[in-house]
């Protein structure tokens, strides 16, 4: 006697059937994943005639930064100068048989601080007279055996300074070998002098300036005239003429950025090695004639700041010089689509 199959439940019955379905059908395919291919930038991100313009323009920049570091450092001397010059007067005795120089020395320095408007005296003795003239006339001088005058260095207040009539009026009288020099021909000198070099290192500046602009201009063009086909792609497929000028001002910014980093960067660091190495050597020979003449190599808070400057006009400029090209560029496409026949009088 056979027994009952047993009795499935709905659910149970269900499960199987779709077993049995799916083992009838075969698997579907999955599609495979949409891949977005990476874009890549619409201005080819370097290329020779980008690299080219990031050598002019740090080329010029640095020529820029360094002639403007130059200037300033003058324009600092020069008034360094004036004013030492300005709030000091010397008193000069010459030497007689007669006369106990040292006794002169002192009433000249008292009747020198008896005016209003000076501050302090100073009696450069022996020692300070030798080495003064020792460049020309050597060591182991003894002044006693030379007609050497001896000076006195009177401190004066230069708002307010003394009566130098007065003054080189009452010295003549009491000491007659004493002479009173108020340097204010020297001053004059000296301000005309300052005057001329700022102005020439200004016109220079200009100069440099004016260079730059025309070799990143003409360098940008050149850049821009070898990405010309780019520029006729991306406007014959309808991209506005403002898109197109955005990505290439985009692309001549990092050029321009590399560049007058690069440039400014090495005039910065040339000032500060040439002021660290003076620093470094001020008790030398060498290092003190040429801060006597050229002063310390050193363009301050101001000149750095104006190193930054430079670089960020620099950046500018070239930005707008790329903008203004590729506008120009798409206008002269327009114009050949307009009238195929004005060819010819389009530049490429």
């Amino acid at each position: 006697m056979t027994k009952p199959a047993p009795r499935r439940s709905p659910a149970n019955a269900r499960a199987t059937g779709n077993k049995e379905r799916s083992a009838a059908t075969p698997p579907e395919k999955r599609r495979p994943e949409m891949r977005v291919r990476p874009t890549g930038p619409i201005v080819p991100s370097s290329n020779i005639q980008g690299n080219a313009l990031i050598v002019v323009i740090a080329i010029m920049a640095f020529l820029a930064c360094l002639t403007l570091g130059a200037v300033s450092m003058v324009r600092s001397t020069a008034a360094s100068w004036e004013s030492q010059i300005a709030r000091e007067i010397t008193i000069q005795i010459k030497p007689d048989d007669n006369l106990d120089m040292d006794k002169a020395l002192t009433s000249a320095r008292d009747i020198a601080l008896g005016f209003v408007g000076t501050k302090s005296g100073q009696i450069v003795d022996e020692a300070a007279t030798a080495r003064l003239l020792e460049p020309w006339l050597g060591s182991g001088l003894d002044l006693k055996e030379l007609p050497v005058p001896r000076l006195v260095i009177i401190t004066i207040d230069e708002t307010h300074p003394p009566d130098f009539e007065a003054m080189r009026g009452l010295l003549k009288s009491e000491i007659p070998q004493a002479t009173l020099d108020d340097h204010r021909t020297w001053v004059d000198r000296l301000v005309s002098m300052a005057h001329t070099t700022v102005l020439i290192g200004t016109g220079v500046l200009l100069l440099v300036f004016t260079a730059m602009v025309l070799t990143v201009v003409f360098a940008t063009r050149g850049t821009l005239s070898g990405n010309r086909h780019i520029v006729e792609v991306l406007h014959f497929v309808g991209a506005e003429g403002t898109f197109v000028a955005t990505e290439f001002q985009k692309h001549f910014l990092k050029i321009s950025l590399k560049g007058s980093a690069a440039g400014s960067g090495l005039a910065a660091l040339f000032f500060a090695t040439a002021g660290l190495l003076q620093r470094s050597t001020i008790a030398t020979p060498q290092t003190d004639q040429a801060t006597a003449l050229f002063g310390t190599f050193s363009v301050g808070t101001l000149g750095y700041l104006g190193i930054l400057a430079t670089m960020i006009i620099i950046a500018l400029l070239t930005t707008v010089t790329a903008r203004f090209t590729v506008m120009r560029t798409i206008y002269e496409i327009d114009l050949v689509r307009s009238d195929p026949g004005r060819t010819e009088n389009v530049q490429n």
